[in-house]
């Protein structure tokens, strides 16, 4: 199964999306992209990340475009319907999906205040994408 989680940057949710939905189960294609790819992951995501045992340290922002050519049973969007528009996805799709969380990279204050607002975003994508797991992909793999 293909699977496509995409956000604006490519730094921060769709990283640690991408990397949650892989430790719940190796059978799955997970990748992550961006419509405007950052320079590099936040290094606050790969933090919390490395915190529960994740290591995204190796990750990096990618393009879109580089996957407009794969097909996909999910492409998932994860940006916050609020603040940002989300990306679109016109390679082929089974299934697109909308789990949106605000943009942690947009935290300001002290680094335990942007820390704080990292942790949460990551354990609500943990908990959001280990829901859209097991109630879509883990009885139909």
């Amino acid at each position: 199964m293909n699977i496509l989680i995409l956000c604006t940057g490519n730094s921060c949710r769709s990283q640690m999306a991408e990397a949650f939905m892989r430790t719940f189960d190796s059978r799955l294609n997970v990748f992550s992209a961006g419509t405007k790819p950052a320079s590099k992951v936040n290094p606050y995501a790969v933090k919390v990340m490395a915190e529960v045992g994740i290591d995204i340290s190796s990750h990096y922002p990618k393009d879109v475009d580089d996957f407009i050519s794969k097909s996909f049973d999910y492409v998932i969007t994860v940006c916050d319907n609020a603040k940002e528009t989300c990306p679109v996805f016109t390679g082929k799709v089974k299934n697109r999906i909308h789990i949106g969380f605000e943009d942690p990279a947009d935290a300001v204050g002290t680094d335990d205040e942007i820390i704080s607002v990292f942790r949460k975003v990551r354990d609500q994508i943990r908990n959001d994408f280990l829901e859209f797991y097991n109630q879509n992909i883990k009885d139909n793999l």
